[in-house]
Parts: C-alpha cells; sequence; structure tokens
C-alpha cells in the first residue's frame, strides 16, 4: 500500500512540473523571439496555436493515467470475484437470497449438505420447500422482540426440511435486499446446521426442558382448515407455541427435546395442552395434533385422548416424520382401539419423501395432507399440477380427504379446487390464532 501511495504521489508531481514547464515556455518563448504571445490564434479552432500543441502530451498522459486506473480497478475486481466464488464453494454455510415474492434467486453450493437440494435445483422454488415460514416468522418474532426491531435479524435456531424428508435443525441469519429508493425488493442470508448440542450444553438443554414440563408454559394456537366447496372451517390444526420470550422455533423445541430423550413427554404435553384449550373451539370443528410415531406407540397416548373433554370422533392425530417407522404393525394395533373409538389418522407432509408416502400405505389415513411444498406455486407448475390431480385420484381410491396445506394465493386456492381437492389450511384461509373471540368465528 505505501509503495502505491508513494508511486501515485510521483506521477502527480510530475504532472504538476510538466504544467509549470509547459506555461513558462509558453511565455518565455515568444517573447524571447518577438512573436505574439502563445504564439498567436489558430484561425481554426481559435486557441492559441503553441498552447494548443503543448496541451497534446498533457491529454495523452491523462488518458494514460485514467487507462491505468480502470486497470488497477479491473483487476481488483477480479480478485474479489475469485475470492468470492472461492468462499462460495468451499464455505459450509449456505448463502442464499430470495426475491419478494419468496422464491429463491440464488443458492450456493452448500445447500446440497443442508436441504439436499442443488442449487439449480432451488431456483424458483419457494422458501416454504425447505423452511416452514410459520417456524422462522416465529422465531424471528421472537429475536426481535429481545432486539432493536430492525428488519434483519441473526443467529435465529429454526428445522430446515430435507429433501428425504428429514429435519435438520438450522441457524439463519438474513436481511432485506434494497434499491436506492429504500424498498424492500427481497431478502438476502445464510444458513448452517446445527447440532442440537451445539445449540446449547446438554445440561442447559435438560434444565429447560424439564421446565416446560413442569411448569406448563406451552399455550395451543389454532390455524382453520375450510371446505373448499363451501368454504366453511371444518377443522382447525393445533400449533404449539411456548410462552416467554424463546430464540427456538417451536419445531426445534421438539427436536431439542428429542436430543435429550424428554420428546415423548413433551410431545403428550403439548397433545393434552391442545386438547384443553379445543374445548374453546366450536363443536362442530374436528381438532387436528401432530405426534410422532414414537408417541402413538406410547402407552400415555390412549389416556390423553380418553381423558379429554373432546371426543375420539373429534379428534385427528397427524403423524409426522419425526422418526422413522421400521415396523408398521406395532403402530397400527396402537392406534387401531382409538380409531374404532371415532379417532381419525392423518398423514402429514405427504409428497414431501417417501417416508410420508409409506404412512399412507400403510396406515390407510382418513385425511391426507398434501405438502406445501407442492402446493406452493401449483396454478403456474404443470408437474406439480400432474402430482395434484394425481394424488386427488389416489385419495378418492382409498377413501380419503385431500388437504391442500401452505395456500397463500387466490390463484393457488382456484387450482386446488378445481382439481376436486376436499379442504385446504394457508394463511390465505386463515393464519394461526391464539385468540378465542377469533375461533368462536369459525363457527
Amino acid at each position: 500500500m505505501n509503495r502505491l501511495a508513494s508511486a501515485s504521489t510521483g506521477w502527480w508531481l510530475l504532472v504538476v512540473v510538466f504544467i509549470e514547464a509547459a506555461v513558462a515556455l509558453s511565455i518565455r518563448l515568444p517573447l524571447a523571439f518577438g512573436l505574439p504571445l502563445w504564439g498567436g490564434i489558430d484561425e481554426q479552432t481559435g486557441f492559441p496555436a503553441l498552447l494548443a500543441l503543448l496541451m497534446v502530451p498533457l491529454v495523452v498522459l491523462a488518458a494514460w493515467r485514467l487507462m491505468r486506473q480502470q486497470q488497477r480497478e479491473r483487476n481488483q475486481a477480479f480478485r474479489t470475484s475469485r475470492l468470492m466464488d472461492t468462499v462460495l464453494h468451499t464455505s459450509l454455510d449456505w448463502l442464499w437470497a430470495t426475491g419478494p415474492d419468496g422464491r429463491f434467486t440464488f443458492s450456493s453450493p452448500a445447500c446440497k449438505d443442508i436441504t439436499g437440494y442443488e442449487p439449480f435445483e432451488l431456483l424458483g422454488k419457494h422458501i416454504t420447500c425447505v423452511i416452514d415460514p410459520g417456524d422462522l416468522a416465529d422465531a424471528r418474532l421472537e429475536w426481535k422482540a429481545r432486539e432493536s426491531g430492525d428488519s434483519s435479524w441473526s443467529r435465529v435456531v429454526t428445522v430446515c426440511r430435507h429433501q428425504d424428508g428429514r429435519r435438520v435443525l438450522i441457524d439463519v441469519a438474513g436481511r432485506p435486499m434494497r434499491d436506492r429508493d429504500g424498498r424492500d425488493y427481497g431478502f438476502e442470508g445464510t444458513c448452517r446446521v446445527l447440532n442440537p448440542e451445539a445449540a446449547r450444553s446438554r445440561a442447559e438443554v435438560t434444565r429447560r426442558i424439564q421446565e416446560l414440563l413442569t411448569d406448563g408454559s406451552l399455550v395451543t394456537a389454532f390455524q382453520p382448515i375450510r371446505c373448499l366447496k363451501t368454504g366453511s372451517v371444518v377443522g382447525a390444526e393445533s400449533l404449539t407455541r411456548f410462552s416467554g420470550s424463546q430464540e427456538l422455533s417451536p419445531e426445534a423445541r421438539f427436536m431439542e427435546a428429542a436430543s435429550i430423550g424428554l420428546d415423548i413427554e413433551l410431545e403428550i404435553l403439548a397433545l393434552r395442552t391442545a386438547l384443553a384449550t379445543a374445548a374453546g373451539l366450536p363443536t362442530g370443528l374436528y381438532v387436528a395434533a401432530n405426534l410422532s410415531p414414537r408417541v402413538c406407540l406410547d402407552p400415555r397416548l390412549a389416556a390423553a385422548i380418553t381423558e379429554s373433554t373432546i371426543p375420539p370422533r373429534r379428534i385427528v392425530l397427524e403423524v409426522t416424520e419425526r422418526h422413522e417407522v421400521g415396523n408398521y404393525e406395532p403402530l397400527a394395533e396402537a392406534l387401531a382401539p382409538l380409531r374404532r373409538a371415532g379417532l381419525r389418522i392423518a398423514v402429514d407432509d405427504a409428497g414431501a419423501g417417501f417416508a410420508s408416502m409409506r404412512h399412507i400405505l400403510q396406515l390407510k389415513p382418513d385425511l391426507i395432507k398434501l405438502d406445501r411444498g407442492i402446493i406452493a406455486g401449483i396454478d403456474t407448475d404443470p408437474a406439480q399440477r400432474a402430482l395434484g390431480a394425481a394424488m386427488v385420484g389416489f385419495s378418492s381410491e382409498i377413501g380419503a380427504a385431500l388437504v391442500a396445506e401452505g395456500i397463500e394465493t387466490e390463484a393457488e386456492l382456484a387450482a386446488v379446487t378445481e382439481l376436486g381437492m376436499t379442504a385446504a389450511q394457508g394463511y390465505l384461509l386463515g393464519r394461526p390464532s391464539l385468540r378465542p373471540e377469533d375461533w368462536r368465528t369459525w363457527g
């Protein structure tokens, strides 16, 4: 840097000296030889001829300096580009960007290890294919409650949905992209994988989960599920929330509990809380609750349902993919008495991975909830539309209702209705609410 500064200073001194010499010669030479000052006026240009002649090397020198500066800037831009390319291809962090519609416009190679998708496979896809917008929104709101309120966020721990159906605990940071007028035109950020133990020490995790189990600081939000033929609300999905300021999304909290072997206890508590809270729902609605296959095998599940004031005929258990099912026979046997009592079974996130399709074939559910990764953009993507139509036919063949998840636009709603799906839920049809006054309007 010092050498560059010295060289630059030297060139400027040379230019100053050259200009001074040119001016001095343009005055002294005409005086010494008795010529008109400045060598006369050029008839064509009206400019002093001698001074015009002396300006030629100055112009050449200025042009040369400009070219040198541009060459230095190009070299610097090339080095910066090479450095960024190295970072993108060697960093374990996933760098991403989305447009204002939530669809990916950029994805670095690290997304393959985190999501299972190649970068080109994510371009144009909605962010909901890998990250639950509800979980991310909850975690961001909790983070902003602790911070300055800026629309950027960092150290948000949530869950990424891998292409094969697995849940991956991630740490996300992001900020809005703004144009020169300050208008937002998308988001950009980074993402990295976290192990539950990395998010906190095992002792800290145990302490926090034990506190949740003992003080019961769980609350339930409900999101309406609407019949596509009539538009009326037919059911409500229960969504567990944790009161107080938390930096983990609800799904990440359940993964954290699983890392210390307390996931079943936390899921049972969440179910009991949801069924108790569901007393405030209109009596004509069914209540859907998410449970992992391991919880379905636990004898405490039957007790939680029979002790509830909500009759089994109004309860739908959505079997999730938190754990792989090696043998479906015990699971079917455990659920059989509850199903005979009127309880219904749903398979969640159908189409998100092979596990959900195995659930369908083995459990023979009453409801199939089509994954939002298929629903987002179904109005414009022929392949998604074809898959949706195939699922409509398949669900009809096995006598199951088909519920479309993640409806966010009128065009998506029109598309799934035209295909003949039974019901739908999503932000367009109703956001999750903790307010009993909202639930009463669903009746």
